[in-house]
């Protein structure tokens, strides 16, 4: 009987000893607005790399504390080669609550395709490869879940 009562006690005083969250389920990434985002001039050429803007909404029925994104972008087609990856916290110690949706996020690649040619003729060269970004999502000491896969829209984004 007193084992029992402690851990009816523990679960009160430390709700954070909740079963985990599945990502795949609890978190839903929405608002999405892709591109190729302008960054700049690199050795004389103008250089394009794939972005992604979003929000993350937690959907299941815990706070998820420091929840973070990892985006990786990759050529489609082209097996499993990165053009890069960004990993950025979307909620720090205060956590996502239930139903919550985090700030406007946006996370770019830092690699992707100069050229001579002006941004928009970039986008329709014959040799331009289209991007897609998987997003992943992990809260505390979870493991990486992967919770979104997104093609890029060819067209330029702001800076």
């Amino acid at each position: 009987m007193r084992a029992s009562f402690w851990l009816v006690a523990a679960a009160w005083l430390f709700p954070g000893c909740s079963q985990p969250v599945d990502l795949t389920k609890g978190v839903q990434v929405v608002d999405i607005s892709t591109g190729w985002r302008d960054a700049g001039v690199v050795n004389g050429q103008n250089k394009l790399v794939p972005s992604i803007t979003f929000r993350v909404k937690n959907v299941s029925d815990q706070r998820l504390g420091i929840l973070q994104v990892n985006a990786v972008f990759r050529r489609l087609n082209e097996g499993e080669d990165e053009l890069g990856s960004r990993l950025m916290t979307v909620a720090g110690s205060e956590g996502l609550p239930p139903g919550a949706s985090s700030q406007m996020l946006t996370m770019s690649s830092e690699h992707g395709y100069t050229g001579i040619e002006p941004e928009q003729q970039m986008l329709q060269n014959s040799q331009f490869i289209d991007a897609k970004v998987q997003l992943f999502a992990k809260y505390g000491s979870a493991y990486l879940a992967r919770v979104a896969e997104i093609a890029v829209m060819r067209r330029l984004v702001g800076r």
